[in-house]
């Protein structure tokens, strides 16, 4: 490919955007590579609804999605009543994009289903209280929810996971209405974004940290990662947050234990739910 030509150039800008400084060599390039690299959190929306058929759409690339031995372990609630989406909200820490957005999505880690199975055919299902099979299910949502992300964002629209659901997640279960041994992962959001709110992709930790080759390798890495650092305080002036450095976002939410907001009783929470991870 010619250096200078408009798809070089365009592969050099999103990965300059994602990256700073240190961009990786990377090789074959299109569209759907540079949309992913395009990604970005988004926590404001217009009031404006969704296509018609949008939904279903994007269910139908959640469903496109891997999932372990096909036991398609997850459910999705649609949500757009705004009395819903408020008490979503509130349970969230009061983030206002859950009620800004005309669509969102609670993604179930759904066992019930498969349970009904058991008893219907009367047959003991041995795997179904293991950590293992908890894992799968959860593994599976994520990369359902993934995919109906890339999909809202070939389309135009905006997303943001709401991780916040799990702050309290047998009072969602109730608002929801879930049976027992389902719960939910994260919420998303899913909307147009405001103009003040699309703003700018997010540096990530360069491939160095993150990639290896053969075996792990911690070493050598402490160059790079101060020059992240350095990339995250820039990003963090221009937006005005409060956590200037990568390593300082990693203190403050790792550091403290409040800062789970009532996450750390999740196992509790589990049980109550119908779970029985052993």
């Amino acid at each position: 490919m010619d250096a200078l030509t408009p798809e070089h150039s365009d592969k050099n800008s999103a990965l300059g955007q994602r990256y700073g400084a240190a961009i990786p060599p990377t090789g074959p390039w299109n569209e759907t590579i540079a949309s992913l690299l395009q990604h970005r959190s988004v926590r404001g929306y217009k009031p404006d609804p969704v296509p018609a058929g949008t939904l279903e759409t994007l269910i139908a690339s959640a469903q496109s999605a891997a999932t372990s031995s096909n036991m398609q372990w997850w459910s999705a609630i649609a949500v757009t009543d705004s009395a819903k989406k408020k008490a979503l909200a509130e349970i969230a820490g009061g983030q206002k994009h859950i009620e800004e957005c005309p669509l969102f999505i609670a993604w179930v880690a759904d066992m019930t289903r498969n349970q009904r199975i058991s008893d219907q055919e009367k047959v003991d299902f041995e795997c179904m209280p293991w950590l293992e099979t908890f894992m799968v299910a959860c593994i599976d949502v994520a990369l359902a929810a993934q995919n109906a992300v890339v999909a809202a964002e070939s389309l135009g629209l905006s997303t943001v996971y709401i991780g916040a659901m799990r702050n309290d997640p047998v009072r969602v279960a109730n608002l929801l209405g879930l049976p027992k041994q389902s719960f939910v992962v994260f919420g998303l959001c899913v909307g147009y974004a405001t103009e003040k709110a699309a703003g700018e992709v997010k540096p990530r930790l360069p491939q160095g940290i993150v990639l290896h080759h053969e075996r792990y390798d911690a070493g050598q890495k402490a160059a790079l990662h101060q020059a992240y650092d350095a990339e995250m305080t820039k990003f963090s002036q221009r937006h005005e947050l409060q956590a200037a450095t990568w390593t300082q976002r990693v203190l403050n939410r790792l550091g403290p234990i409040k800062s789970m907001n009532g996450r750390e009783k999740m196992r509790t929470a589990l049980a109550s739910l119908g779970f029985e991870i052993r």
